[in-house]
């Protein structure tokens, strides 16, 4: 019903937001991802998800469209709600959780807190066809890399570097060197940031 919401931010916190809209505050529910990703401008725009349910009406803000859809693929997953969908999108960016569902790999879907091996299992059965259909990846992809390139990202934000900058300058470096080992990623990636 509610696709998006344009207005002034009004509060700002990591779970969630107030957004004034011609008079009326909107309380909506955020991932850390979005957190992160809002702009420090008042004027914001942000794509909803409505969940009605007998009890409540509950409103769910992303800064993407794409975060939007994998928020609503996971909750159409069986065992897997809005608060551990919200959770899975504030433990890994919405690029992590479709390169693991398009990975089997469960591990990284297990390490999201309330989420045991069954659901995760789930997560990866439900929604592997459907992700590789929409998003066109391919089911094999270079897993190791992908391990090295996360513990690049973390030890680069650790050190104080923005992730967005940090992801641009280590996404180059993997594509050039597939089989870089983390070390190297970051020496390279310090060298061009």
């Amino acid at each position: 019903m509610i696709t998006h919401i344009q207005g002034r931010l009004v509060e700002k916190n990591p779970t969630d937001v107030v957004i004034e809209c011609n008079g009326v505050g909107y309380f909506i529910n955020i991932s850390l991802h979005t957190f992160s990703e809002l702009p420090t401008s008042e004027n914001v725009k942000l794509y909803t998800h409505l969940l009605v349910r007998e009890d409540a009406h509950t409103l769910y803000g992303f800064s993407g469209v794409a975060e939007r859809e994998i928020f609503r693929l996971l909750i159409s997953v069986s065992g897997v709600g809005a608060s551990i969908a919200r959770t899975m999108l504030s433990s890994l960016a919405p690029d992590q959780v479709l390169d693991a569902v398009a990975q089997n790999d469960i591990t990284t879907i297990q390490s999201v807190k309330g989420i045991g091996a069954k659901t995760a299992q789930r997560v990866v059965l439900d929604l592997k066809d459907k992700i590789l259909k929409v998003y066109g990846l391919s089911s094999i992809s270079t897993g190791t890399s992908n391990t090295n390139k996360n513990e690049a990202l973390s030890a680069l934000e650790t050190l104080g570097f923005v992730r967005k900058q940090s992801e641009k300058v280590v996404d180059a470096i993997v594509k050039d060197n597939p089989q870089a080992s983390a070390e190297m990623i970051i020496k390279q990636a310090l060298k061009n940031l």
